[in-house]
């Protein structure tokens, strides 16, 4: 079995990155840009112009007319409604607790490789709707017994370009030997710090089911409260999202390889081939989402009585099922900046306690990355939409369903394996 023993600080990373070129140079990784005529088994269909596959599995781009926050707007949006498995193996050597990551590939990842969970696979993965080989360790997961269950939670996915998407969000103890394999690596729960440090290198799923393990702790008063909070939020704003034949969405234009906004602004429909060696099926077309630029994502923070807190935003996204989920302070790509960007992108560097890039899921969107941060400022009367919440707190949010979002899921992994807390 392969044992990732605890590291000297600073070398895991260099460890982890020389085992993923390794993996890299046994595999044969490829994606390429397609035209839309090039999809196979993918088309837009007749009438509605949704891009959708053959069969009807896997998803459809469609589109979307939303109204919210006083602004109507239609764009594409991913439909998958079926819900995926991120599932981790945790198991203690020595006394101390080790993830199983794998060395996984997906067509929009920047890098090729990244550090995903155990069993990162959608419903026509398992089911093998794409006629692939087994999905790795699945068992672990769907035949767990109850007992060995850490996390079982549903989460969604980003809200801009997904429609009502989740993921069922796990975390499996074991005890006994897991079939060692060379695209997967027992890592230290503690060191995980140390690789998020690492842009682009511990991917999106797993940076939300690490969120799913922060710990129960003194701090989770008044979560009762922020319950309250967070169902008024709900009540007050408004959010009308209808789906709309993709034919149909206005301002947004059609070209052989791409279909765009007339102002290039948000993002692009494209469509890749793919070619991995390691994956559960080694060769496919799909279409992706194209997101330019670089995001910013932040938590301002400032510490009371000794006690770290973040500044949470209620947020509204036109893919959210429940109107409004718990998210970063901020929160933009592209256009006007939001209440608070300047505060975090003008920080003097003594303020800032995290800034790195992450990439976000690479299966359905390409290369779209994100540069998080979590900036110390001073005390701050929270706006409406706004309040303060302890770590602990927010980590209380987490074990619920469709309550935070993912980058504010992601942020909370980085103050808790960083032990910014």
């Amino acid at each position: 079995m392969r044992l990732s023993t605890p590291a000297a600080p600073g070398t895991l990373a260099a460890s982890v990155r020389s085992w993923l070129d390794e993996r890299l140079a046994e595999g044969s990784y490829e994606v390429r840009r397609i035209p839309f005529s090039a999809l196979e088994g993918w088309g837009f269909e007749p009438g509605t112009g949704d891009l959708r596959h053959a069969d009807g599995r896997f998803f459809t781009v469609t589109g979307l007319r939303v109204t919210a926050e006083g602004r109507s707007w239609e764009q594409p949006i991913i439909d998958q409604p079926e819900v995926g498995v991120l599932g981790l193996l945790v198991k203690d050597f020595g006394g101390e607790p080790h993830c199983l990551l794998q060395a996984k590939m997906e067509p929009g990842n920047a890098g090729t490789l990244q550090l995903s969970p155990t069993v990162q696979a959608t419903r026509s993965n398992y089911t093998r709707a794409h006629r692939g080989r087994h999905v790795r360790h699945l068992e672990y997961f769907t035949g767990a017994s109850p007992r060995d269950v850490l996390v079982d939670v549903a989460h969604s996915e980003h809200g801009t370009w997904f429609l009502g998407k989740h993921n069922r969000n796990m975390v499996v103890r074991v005890t006994g030997d897991v079939p060692a394999h060379p695209d997967f690596r027992w890592i230290p729960l503690r060191a995980l710090g140390e690789l998020l440090r690492v842009d682009d290198l511990v991917n999106m799923d797993t940076r939300s089911v690490l969120s799913c393990l922060s710990p129960a702790r003194h701090g989770e008063d008044g979560v009762a409260e922020i319950h309250g909070w967070l169902a008024g939020e709900r009540a007050r704003r408004s959010l009308r999202a209808e789906r709309t034949p993709l034919a149909d969405v206005r301002d947004w234009h059609w070209k052989p390889t791409e279909v765009r906004r007339a102002d290039g602004r948000y993002f692009r429909v494209i469509a890749v081939d793919v070619r991995a060696g390691a994956r559960e099926v080694t060769r496919w077309t799909q279409p992706l989402l194209a997101t330019p630029g670089l995001g910013v994502i932040a938590f301002l923070a400032h510490r009371a009585g000794g006690v770290l807190r973040l500044l949470v935003h209620a947020r509204v996204e036109a893919g959210f099922a429940n109107t409004v989920q718990i998210g970063p302070t901020v929160q933009f790509r592209s256009g006007d900046r939001p209440p608070f960007a300047d505060l975090v992108l003008d920080a003097p560097p003594e303020r800032i306690l995290y800034d790195g890039v992450q990439s976000e899921e690479g299966g359905r969107l390409y290369q779209s990355r994100s540069r998080y941060l979590i900036v110390e400022t001073d005390p701050i009367d929270p706006p409406p939409g706004y309040r303060w919440l302890t770590p602990a707190q927010l980590g209380a949010l987490v074990r619920r369903p469709g309550d935070v979002t993912v980058q504010a899921r992601t942020l909370l992994a980085l103050v808790d394996l960083l032990g910014l807390s």
